[in-house]
């Protein structure tokens, strides 16, 4: 049928109705056969939209003009959203965007996953819906103006300079507001991916909200030189909650943000967080849950899901810093955690000792080579990054045959494809529970029970 039509063309406007969400939180609407991408559009509106990209079967489009508006659609409270690529859905109330967040899930798993039997329930609201971020990541670039920080529009590497980010927590937020003001004012130059010229990359702002502590993290393509140093300490002895600032080296030309190489510039080189009762250091290149308030949440359930006995020993694969881990090991007769990033297992074993913990063992290795070595495991914690776990790791689970998975993910689309590639050695989904992790973006995390048949 689409051979038959003219094709749309790039700069054409055209009028649709908007029938969906896409994966990443744009409107989905449909012209002659073809599906329409919008940016800032929602389902049930009826919108004009300009052409931006066509291809065979799908074009991407800028919103032109609302002719019906959606009764769901907000005024979005941050000045920058649709310039700035932090957020996607600050337009849509907040119950809707649950209801997105469920159906997301609920959608991946049929039609990725082709499990039917299984209710989704609603997505639980996170305890913040702004002020909940941990972290945030900003890119440093020269513009006519001076030295600018900020974040990068949706799918580029145009920066969007900002004073302030409304997801961000607020003494993340302060301490963003004094580095910002002293950054301008100092003569460190900002690098410039095209000539590879200039010194700073990225400034990195980690947060521990309960004990109101802050890492701050400087990258550059260089050795730390003096100017360097001077800012960290003139910053620390600005703002008493920065407990230490680090440098971090990345000479690639790549868009990878860290190197691998850290120096302490002063202070001390981690900060530490509780969740619940439990004590967790964080250095700069550990994985740490973005919203902690909600992680406790998550993880509870993660418990409850898993019954344990005390009799189990349970592999946490992806551990990060050991949060889950320390967690179950309460639980649980030991628990083992596998990580690829060496900091992170320091961090992790430094966490058990802090806290008392001595049931648990921490590696620093890849999952899917670690899983090889291992000949009994009664229970596997899954929590992957947002692209899901490697075919070998899931093989050694095949091999393994734990009675018990637990999966906690941040992708939908690739939680479903390690479900529906599991159900090969008689894994099956038994219960799952969608979490907004992420308020005013498209990400929902979920917390799954897998049983052996």
């Amino acid at each position: 049928m689409l051979g038959n039509m003219h094709p749309p063309q790039v700069g054409q406007l055209i009028s649709c109705t908007i029938d969906g969400f896409g994966s990443s939180g744009e409107g989905v609407g449909h012209y002659n056969g073809y599906t329409l991408f919008i940016d800032g559009a929602l389902p049930g509106e009826v919108v004009q939209v300009k052409l931006t990209e066509c291809h065979k079967r799908y074009a991407k489009a800028r919103l032109f003009r609302i002719i019906t508006a959606s009764d769901d659609r907000v005024d979005p409270p941050c000045p920058l959203f649709g310039k700035c690529g932090g957020c996607q859905l600050m337009h849509l109330s907040y119950p809707k965007q649950l209801e997105m967040k469920r159906k997301r899930v609920s959608d991946a798993l049929v039609r990725i996953g082709k499990i039917q039997n299984v209710e989704v329930p609603p997505c639980l609201p996170s305890p913040e819906t702004l002020s909940y971020r941990n972290k945030i990541q900003l890119p440093v670039r020269k513009t006519q103006t001076g030295t600018a920080l900020g974040l990068y529009a949706k799918g580029s590497h145009h920066l969007v300079e900002l004073e302030g980010c409304l997801i961000h927590s607020p003494l993340g937020e302060s301490v963003y507001k004094e580095v910002r003001k002293q950054l301008l004012a100092s003569l460190i130059a900002p690098y410039d991916p095209e000539t590879g010229t200039g010194q700073l990359r990225h400034v990195l702002i980690r947060t521990a909200l309960k004990r109101e502590e802050v890492l701050l993290i400087f990258v550059t393509n260089q050795a730390p030189n003096k100017a360097l140093l001077e800012l960290a300490q003139t910053i620390m002895g600005a703002h008493s909650a920065i407990k230490g600032v680090v440098h971090n080296k990345q000479e690639g030309r790549d868009n990878l943000i860290l190197g691998k190489e850290y120096t302490v510039l002063c202070g001390s080189g981690s900060i530490q967080e509780r969740l619940s009762h439990l004590t967790f250091t964080i250095s700069p290149a550990s994985f740490f849950q973005i919203n902690p308030a909600q992680a406790e949440i998550v993880y509870a359930k993660a418990i409850e899901y898993a019954a344990l006995s005390g009799e189990e020993t349970v592999l946490d694969a992806y551990c990060g810093v050991g949060t889950l881990s320390l967690f179950f090991a309460q639980s649980a007769k030991q628990v083992i955690g596998v990580e690829s990033v060496p900091e992170a297992i320091e961090d992790a074993q430094a966490n058990a000792l802090c806290n008392g913990i001595e049931n648990t063992r921490f590696v620093a290795q890849t999952a899917e080579t670690f899983i090889e070595t291992l000949s009994n495991i009664d229970l596997v914690l899954l929590n992957p990054p947002r692209s899901g776990c490697e075919t070998a790791f899931l093989d050694g689970i095949g091999r393994l045959l734990p009675q018990k998975l637990i999966y906690i993910s941040c992708d939908p689309a690739t939680l479903a494809r390690d479900i529906a590639y599991l159900g090969k050695f008689g894994y099956n989904l038994s219960l799952i529970q969608p979490y907004d992790m992420f308020p005013q973006t498209a990400h929902v995390e979920s917390v799954s029970l897998l049983l052996l048949s």
